[in-house]
Parts: C-alpha cells; sequence; structure tokens
C-alpha cells in the first residue's frame, strides 16, 4: 500500500513539472512587459510570500514591487493594483475586459455551475441577472416596501439590550449577525431566524456558514488544476455543502408555493409572480440563485461594518459625543432614528464612510478576470489573468489621505463619502460593483444611528478596543467587540412595549 502511494505520489509531482515547463514558463515569453514581480519559486510561484492577513502581505509586495505588480500562485497569473489612477484604468477602459470572474471549484457547485450574478461570466445573461436585481431586488421601490421590517428587527435588538443590566458587559457581534439576517429573512422568505418552523431558517443559516467556512478554507484545486484529480475530500464537502445549502433554498420557494396567501410582501413571491409569466427564465435555478446572492453578499458585511465602527466609536469619545449631538438635535430622544432622517444626519454617513475606509470588509473586493489582453499603467495582462484590487492599501495610502491611518469622519464632510473618485471603493466600481449597496446602507445607517440615539456606551476599563482584523475573506475583528451600554431616556419614551 505504501509502495502504491509513493508511485502516486511520483507520478504526480512529475506532471505538475511537466504542466510547469508546457504551461507557465512558455506562456510568459509571448508577452515583454509584464507587470514587475518578486522571485518565484517552480511550481508554486510567489505563494510561499503570502502571509495572513493577505491585503497586507499585498500591501508589502506593492511597496516594494510598485502600483502593478504580477504573482504566479501555481498554474494562475495574478496582477494587483493599489492605486487610484491603476484602479480607474482598470474599471473605465477595461471595464468589460475585466467584468468575469475566476472560476473556481465552489462556483461550480454552490453557484449552479456559475450561473449565479455573483459567479456568471460577462455576457447577456449576467446583464439579465443584474438588470433583475437592479429592478426588482435592490431598487429604492423594492426597498422601501420593507423599511418596515428593517425598523422592527432594529427595535428588537434595542429592546434586547434594554433588557439587560447595566453592569453587564454586551457582546455585539453575535446580535447583530443575528439582526442582519433576520432582516434578510423576512425580506426575501417572510420569517424569522428564531421563529421558523421546524428549523428551516436554521437549517439554511447553517448551510450558508458552511459555505463560507469552505470558502475561506480554500481548495488547493483552483490553483492547481491537476489536483481536482487526486481525491483529497474537498470536493465532496463541496458537494455535501452545495445539497444542504440546494435543499434549504428550495425548501424556501417549495414553502412559498405551498402558502395560501400569494401576495405576500416577500421577495422570494415576486420573483415567482415573474415565474408565472416567464416561467422559461425565471426558473427555481434562478430563485434560488438570487436569494444565495442576497445572504451571501449581505449576511457578514454589513455586520462586521456595524461592529467595526462601534469600535471605533469607543475608541475615539470625541467622535462619538459629536454624533450623539447630532442625532439629540436632528432627532431628539421623543422619538426614534429612521430610516428617512438619515439624510438628515451628515456626520452619521461621515462615520460611515470613514469606517468603510479604514476597515473594508472586502480588502481586495471580489476578484476579477481578464476575457482577453489588455494594459494597465502600460504594463501588459495576458487573457486569463485574476485582477486583485488592495483597496484596503488605496484607502490607507498616504498620498492620496491626509492623516490616513487615523480614524478622522470628518474628512467626509464636505462630500458625505461620494466624490472621492477612484480612492474610495468598498463596493467595489464598474460593472461589477456590489448591487446592494443601497440595503447595506440603510442597515447600517439605521442600525448604528439607533444604537447611538439609545444607549450610552464605554469602554470596559481604560484599555482601547482592540482594532486588529481578522484572517478570513471577509475582514471582520479578530476580537469581538465587548462594552458597557445604560439606556437612555428615549428607551422609556418609546419602548414601552420591550
Amino acid at each position: 500500500m505504501d509502495q502504491q502511494v509513493l508511485v502516486y505520489t511520483s507520478l504526480s509531482f512529475i506532471i505538475i513539472l511537466l504542466a510547469y515547463k508546457l504551461f507557465f514558463q512558455t506562456k510568459k515569453r509571448h508577452y515583454k512587459n509584464l507587470p514587475p514581480s518578486p522571485p518565484s519559486y517552480p511550481i508554486i510561484g510567489h505563494i510561499h510570500l503570502l502571509k495572513l492577513p493577505f491585503h497586507r502581505a499585498l500591501h508589502s509586495l506593492s511597496s516594494k514591487y510598485g502600483d502593478v505588480f504580477s504573482l504566479r500562485l501555481g498554474s494562475r497569473h495574478v496582477v494587483v493594483v493599489s492605486s487610484p489612477s491603476a484602479v480607474e484604468e482598470c474599471f473605465t477602459t477595461n471595464d468589460i475586459v475585466l467584468a468575469n470572474r475566476p472560476r473556481f471549484l465552489m462556483g461550480k457547485y454552490t453557484g449552479y455551475n456559475y450561473t449565479v450574478m455573483a459567479e456568471a461570466p460577462y455576457g447577456p445573461h449576467w446583464r439579465n441577472l443584474r438588470r433583475i436585481g437592479a429592478d426588482e431586488i435592490f431598487s429604492p421601490r423594492r426597498l422601501n416596501l420593507f423599511v418596515g421590517i428593517r425598523r422592527d428587527e432594529v427595535n428588537r435588538l434595542l429592546c434586547k439590550l434594554s433588557r439587560r443590566n447595566d453592569s453587564e458587559k454586551v457582546e455585539l457581534r453575535s446580535m447583530i449577525e443575528e439582526l442582519t439576517f433576520n432582516i434578510l429573512m423576512r425580506m426575501v422568505a417572510g420569517k424569522r431566524y428564531e421563529t421558523a418552523n421546524e428549523g428551516e431558517a436554521r437549517q439554511f443559516r447553517d448551510a450558508v456558514k458552511a459555505t463560507f467556512e469552505l470558502v475561506e478554507s480554500g481548495n488547493p484545486g483552483d490553483l492547481f488544476p491537476i489536483l481536482n484529480w487526486i481525491p483529497t475530500g474537498f470536493e465532496k464537502k463541496v458537494k455535501r455543502v452545495a445539497k444542504r445549502l440546494d435543499l434549504a433554498l428550495q425548501g424556501l420557494i417549495d414553502e412559498h408555493r405551498s402558502h395560501e396567501d400569494k401576495n405576500r410582501n416577500t421577495i422570494i413571491e415576486h420573483l415567482l409572480s415573474l415565474q408565472q409569466s416567464q416561467p422559461e427564465y425565471y426558473t427555481d435555478e434562478i430563485i434560488k440563485g438570487f436569494v444565495l446572492v442576497i445572504f451571501s453578499g449581505g449576511t457578514d458585511t454589513s455586520g462586521a461594518t456595524i461592529e467595526w465602527a462601534m469600535s471605533n466609536l469607543l475608541n475615539h469619545p470625541h467622535v462619538l459625543k459629536k454624533l450623539k449631538t447630532e442625532l439629540d438635535s436632528k432627532i431628539g430622544q421623543h422619538q426614534l432614528v429612521d430610516e428617512s432622517d438619515l439624510s438628515k444626519l451628515p456626520y452619521l454617513q461621515c462615520v460611515i464612510s470613514e469606517t468603510l475606509r479604514l476597515y473594508p470588509v472586502a480588502p481586495f473586493l471580489i476578484p476579477h478576470y481578464s476575457s482577453k489582453d489588455c494594459t494597465i499603467n502600460g504594463y501588459d495582462v495576458p487573457c486569463d489573468t485574476i485582477l486583485l484590487v488592495n483597496a484596503w492599501a488605496i484607502h490607507r495610502n498616504p498620498k492620496f489621505w491626509e492623516d490616513a491611518e487615523s480614524f478622522v469622519p470628518e474628512r467626509f464632510e464636505n462630500n458625505n463619502g461620494d466624490g472621492e473618485g477612484f480612492k474610495l471603493m468598498p463596493f467595489g466600481l464598474g460593472r461589477r460593483a456590489c448591487p446592494g449597496k443601497g440595503l447595506a446602507q440603510r442597515m447600517m445607517g439605521l442600525t448604528l444611528g439607533s444604537l447611538i440615539q439609545c444607549f450610552d456606551w464605554e469602554r470596559i476599563g481604560n484599555d482601547k478596543i482592540d482594532m486588529i482584523e481578522g484572517k478570513g475573506i471577509t475582514m471582520s475583528k479578530a476580537v469581538q467587540l465587548e462594552a458597557m451600554c445604560k439606556s437612555r431616556p428615549i428607551m422609556k419614551n418609546i419602548l414601552t412595549f420591550c
């Protein structure tokens, strides 16, 4: 048995060596002006240079090799850009060329063979998905139909906090994750995580969580395709998770079909009504794909940003005081802040924009992929190249931001976070920018504004909140935020139903 393993291992190594000679080295000779690149090792390329967290490792490399440099990660050619001028060229001149996604194993199984909006290649199908998303799911008109859901879920969070003893410390992450999940669950399927029959929502949440865990664990076969022929168990895990996810999604659709009320205000019900008029396009698979995109893009991101924002406010009491003063003067202590009030709270928007600048939850955005040869900053970028935009590095570059490492919301007071061109990109840019930006801004503004309006917040002890980022794909805090909070007068005046 050991001899067989040795033979298979040796054969695999020889095949990889041949692949390296035939495909990697010969391909490079066709391009005379590739972006600068660090010295590499055979076979693995530059994988050894990627330390966690990746955005810091890429930033360190850009400091040495420039704002546009290239890496070879196994069989994959990667270009990393870290300057506004390069980003502008990527998402204007080369926007269509780079409007694709690299194909990884996860997208094959959990993305319905690369047909969901986040995974689909640029083309007629993707453009149709994007149009449906913009018109039927993320439009202001559609989001306004769910304003009561978001208000109710935030109220539930405020009630839960108000029932705690003032001397009891609060761990916010789990509460905010529950808040965002329930908002999305009620918008999509009309049910809450806590009250769903037979644990349907719990099963779906667990399946989404398992999907994220697999994405973060990574698949070596995505960098070395030949390894996909060697049984490692990863593909089996992906298939199992994809099946769980599909069953949970199908269960939500089937529940809607069997429900007597066909006029419920849910995204699934709306998409099923469109299915009746265009069954050839609005298939169950398309509907499940939209639901999957909503949860994968919105579950962790908004919650992580709120936790970063609260941490920043606790570390900068003068900013917290200024924000509280704005809320008290514009809204008062006799009515709760609402989504319609957000436009009257410019400093709240500044706090959120500054949080997104310093702590973008997608620090190098979602990878793009070139469909043909192009140039960036004068360098040749071959077809089939993965593009990574190090937004984290651009957001903190002192060339583009004064006092770049400091939390200074006032820097956005003149434009409320807009008009920063290609210096600020927490939701991405170009055709593949995040379609859920409007929903995220509403949830973050309402939640953060309500927490500050209704409670006095303090750190536990004199030490500052730890602001070290975690090592996951979504940049959350390494150490969960814990703080003390005390109800303000509005909790007695307004939330008597708690």
